[in-house]
Order: structure tokens, then sequence, then C-alpha cells
């Protein structure tokens, strides 16, 4: 792709990703969600949320190339955008699959090398996971994707992958949607010993923890509050992402 392209990111993860690979001038727009990194965003027009963008001003932006997710996306945006602009949709639910993501997104932008870097980076922590052992049975875990209703994630989703991968078992992983609500009596009957409570896309925090533990909520299971980005976020966010994610589900 040209050098002097003009992108368009709709993905917040996507947009680090860009950032991070040395294409950061190219970059003329964003979600309302896209947030790092902040000092390189800042010039950045906006472009509205992710389910809801503005197709008036990303079209404004004459874009040479829009980068998308079919999760993170309405399919009516990005059959809009398709008829329009080079699209570029990636949607992966593992981290292999995140892996040749970021591989195919440094080739399409001109950023091969430093894709590379990141990708065989990616790579070896994967394997090292992989190849741990820990001994004992692998924790049985409820990664809550939302409260009020309960919601978790099934094993078709990236959520569910970076867990298997951090030695840690699904408690949603036999639900049929791919993000569940839940009952909680169900959950502690399935045996949960961990609730991870992330900080997106809902935003757990200590007093929410507090409550729900005072309650035992969860019965006896342990509540962890976690970074949402690490286990959700693709790209060059794994490679910072994945590590914590098992230090976190090994302590």
């Amino acid at each position: 792709m040209a050098g002097n392209a003009r992108i368009v990111s709709l993905v917040p993860s996507t947009t680090e990703s860009v950032c991070a690979l040395g294409a950061a001038a190219r970059l003329v727009g964003c979600t309302r969600y896209c947030t790092e990194p902040a000092a390189a965003l800042q010039r950045v027009a906006r472009v509205g949320g992710t389910k809801n963008p503005s197709r008036e001003a990303i079209a404004a932006l004459r874009p040479d190339l829009v980068l998308a997710n079919a999760e993170e996306n309405r399919a009516e945006d990005l059959d809009w955008l398709a008829t329009r602009f080079p699209l570029l949709v990636q949607t992966p639910c593992t981290v292999d699959a995140a892996v040749a993501a970021l591989r195919e997104l440094g080739a399409v932008i001109g950023c091969d090398g430093a894709a590379t870097q990141f990708a065989d980076r990616i790579e070896a922590t994967a394997a090292a996971l992989r190849s741990a052992t820990a001994p004992g049975p692998a924790p049985r875990v409820f990664y809550a994707v939302w409260s009020k209703p309960w919601m978790g994630a099934n094993a078709s989703t990236f959520v569910h992958d970076v867990l298997a991968l951090c030695g840690a078992a699904n408690v949603c992983a036999d639900a049929g949607a791919r993000y569940p609500v839940v009952d909680v009596a169900d959950l502690v009957a399935r045996g949960a010993d961990v609730v991870l409570l992330p900080d997106e896309p809902w935003v757990f925090d200590e007093v929410q923890r507090d409550r729900l533990a005072a309650a035992r909520t969860f019965g006896s299971a342990r509540l962890l509050l976690c970074s949402g980005r690490d286990f959700c976020w693709h790209g060059v966010h794994m490679a910072v992402g994945l590590p914590r994610a098992a230090r976190l589900l090994s302590g």
C-alpha cells in the first residue's frame, strides 16, 4: 500500500496495532473507543462508535483503507463501506488466527517487518504457554463479559481461546450462544473456581468486586479484577496481554 494511504480503523485493538507497526501518520480516522496510543491519536478524527460509526464522517475522510471487525462492527455498516472503500475485515476467534491477522495487516499497510517481529514474539509466548504444565486440575473460570444480566463467553470466542491457552477451563464453553446469558446458581453448581471481572465492556471495579464477595454471589469462587484488553484484544496487544493473563490465572 502506498506510503500516503489514508486509513480509518473501526476497531480499538487494530488502531493500536496500526500505530505500533509504524503507520500512525496514515491513520486519519478512528472510533471514540480507540484510546491507545493516546498521544498518537490526539490528531486523529473520531468517526463515532464501533456500533454506530458516522458513515458520512468516514466518507469525508476519503480513506484508502477501512479496517473493521465483523463482531465489533455492524453488518449493515460493513456492507455500506464495502461498496465504497477498500475494506479489510478481520475477526479472529483464536490466538493463532489473531497472529495470522496481524501478519496480514502488516502486509496490507506495508509494515511487514514490524508485524513479523510482533507475530514471532506472540507465537513464542503462545508456544511457551502451551508447553507449560501446571500441577493439578485446570481452574474452572467464569469470564464475566457483562452484568445485568450476567453474560459469559462460549468456546467459539477469542476470550475462550485465551483462557484455554492460559491453562483455564471455561465454564461456559459448551453454551449455545457465543455470549450466553448465565444463571449464577448454575455457575456455582458447575464449580467455578475463579470469576474474572474485566474493566470492559462492563466496567467492573473494586467496589463491585467487594460487594459480590461479601454477598457470596459466586459461592467460594475467587473474584479477580482483570484487564479486558488482555483477554479480548487481538493484534500487538497480545504481546503483553497474554503473559499478563497467564500470570493472573496462575496466581
